[in-house]
């Protein structure tokens, strides 16, 4: 029987390090898998996936060591389920402003009486556990976007749902919301202070703090964030085919 090893690592405060798959393709994904990232997240939000290329890419991602794990595309009780019956082992859910939604998104994730997950998990037969149910509850992972003015406001009732396992900041829209300009330093520094708020909000609640890292995830892993993901596939794929030309030419 398997287990969620990033969930694992996670829990005995060990950072894990996850890239975001965004090209719809499970070949990419398992790619990913086996170049030695603890998860993969399958973005549902932005990217170019559909239900069933999503349930392909959990398949292959768990042919390598990475956890397979998706961003849905809205916190839906209905869509979070059917990534889960598709064998996502994490599940990470954008927009969370409110403690009633982080509520929602925490019902959604597990079975009676921890959540209201419904029956009918068909792709997950690969993880080889007997009672897919009672093992599913303690293997699945929820993190919540923190991304906007109002979440930020609210990350602590947010952080103190049950059944909310970590969050995951989307530091890009929180800056939008926020009205700050990166370019200026200022607002750099009241960027971060709000990133760290959120931070803080995880360890007084005793939840995993996580992060979109981008193309520096090992700065905020400094900082003490542990669920952190470096940039997209696309953008990697980008940068090294450009760097392959380059040094072909001699440029």
């Amino acid at each position: 029987m398997r287990s969620n090893a990033t969930l694992r690592r996670l829990t005995e405060g060990m950072p894990a390090l996850g890239v975001v798959c965004t090209t719809g393709s499970s070949l990419v994904a398992q790619s990913l898998s086996q170049a030695g990232f603890d998860f993969v997240l399958v973005d549902c939000q932005h990217g170019a996936w559909e239900l069933n290329e999503a349930m392909d890419a959990f398949a292959k991602i768990s042919l390598g060591p990475a956890t397979p794990m998706a961003r849905v595309h809205r916190n839906d009780f209905y869509d979070i389920g059917r990534l889960l019956d598709r064998g996502a082992l994490g599940i990470v859910v954008p927009m969370v402003n409110t403690r009633a939604e982080a509520e929602a998104a925490a019902f959604a994730m597990r079975y009676p009486p921890r959540g209201g997950r419904s029956m009918g998990a068909f792709s997950v037969d690969y993880y080889e556990a007997p009672n897919y149910v009672r093992w599913a509850d303690d293997q699945v992972f929820l993190a919540v976007q923190i991304e906007t003015a109002t979440g930020l406001e609210n990350v602590d009732e947010i952080m103190a749902v049950e059944g909310v396992d970590g969050c995951w900041i989307g530091p890009n829209d929180l800056a939008a919301t926020m009205g700050l300009d990166l370019s200026e330093a200022g607002d750099r520094r009241r960027h971060e202070e709000a990133i760290m708020r959120v931070l803080a909000a995880c360890r007084h609640a005793g939840k995993i703090p996580g992060i979109y890292g981008g193309d520096d995830p090992a700065y905020w892993i400094e900082k003490g964030f542990l669920f952190v993901t470096t940039t997209t596939d696309l953008v990697i794929i980008d940068r090294a085919m450009r760097d392959l030309v380059r040094r072909v030419r001699g440029e």
